[in-house]
C-alpha cells in the first residue's frame, strides 16, 4: 500500500475513504473493517471509517456487488471553508476495500489509498482534486456506467444530481466489474 505525507493544509490531499459515501454507494458504520487509524491528539486529523456496501445488479455492474474495508487506516481533517456554503476536507491513509461480484463469489482487493482535498456545496455538488488511486462509482458521467479505480493525477466534478467527471492531465481508469466479472 501507498504511505501518504501530506504538507500544510493548503497543499494537503486526503484519501478516498468517503469516496464510497461520495461517489453513491451505501455507507454505515464499519464493523468488519480493522480499527481506523488513531490519529494524533491535538493535530485535527480525526478517523474516518468506510463502511461496507453493496450494490445491486445493474446499477454499477450487471451483477450485485459488495464492498468491504479489509485495511482502513483514513483520517479526515476539516480544513477553512474556501466561500460561504462550501465545506473542504482533507483525507489521507491506506484504504483496500474487496470489491465481491455477489452471484459468483469472485472478489478483488482494491488498494484505493489515494489523498484528496474535497469540497462539498450546500447544493449537494462536491469537487474533489485527487493524487493516486481512489474508487469510483458511475452511474451517470464521463466514464461509462461501473465501478473503477481512478488513478493519477485528476479531479472528480460531481453534480448535485450525482453525475460524475473525471479530468486531468494524468488519469488511468481499472474497471473492477471487468475484473469480478
Amino acid at each position: 500500500m501507498r504511505k501518504n505525507v501530506l504538507g500544510t493544509a493548503g497543499t494537503a490531499f486526503g484519501t478516498a475513504c468517503v469516496t464510497v459515501l461520495a461517489l453513491g454507494l451505501a455507507t454505515a458504520p464499519a464493523t468488519a473493517a480493522p480499527p481506523a487509524a488513531v490519529a494524533a491528539p491535538g493535530s485535527g486529523w480525526e478517523p474516518a471509517p468506510s463502511a461496507p456496501w453493496d450494490v445491486p445488479a445493474g446499477e454499477r455492474c450487471a451483477f450485485p456487488v459488495h464492498g468491504e474495508p479489509i485495511v482502513d487506516e483514513v483520517v479526515r481533517r476539516e480544513l477553512p471553508p474556501p466561500a460561504e456554503g462550501v465545506t473542504r476536507a482533507a483525507y489521507k491513509g491506506d484504504l483496500v476495500i474487496r470489491v465481491t461480484n455477489k452471484e459468483t463469489g469472485a472478489h478483488y482487493d482494491a488498494d484505493v489509498s489515494g489523498t484528496a482535498l474535497v469540497d462539498a456545496y450546500a447544493s449537494g455538488a462536491q469537487f474533489w482534486r485527487v493524487l493516486g488511486p481512489v474508487l469510483v462509482g458511475v452511474g451517470e458521467g464521463n466514464l461509462a456506467r461501473g465501478l473503477y479505480v481512478v488513478d493519477g493525477a485528476y479531479t472528480i466534478d460531481i453534480s448535485p444530481t450525482g453525475t460524475k467527471t473525471v479530468a486531468g492531465p494524468a488519469v488511468r481508469t481499472d474497471s473492477l466489474c471487468a475484473r469480478i466479472d
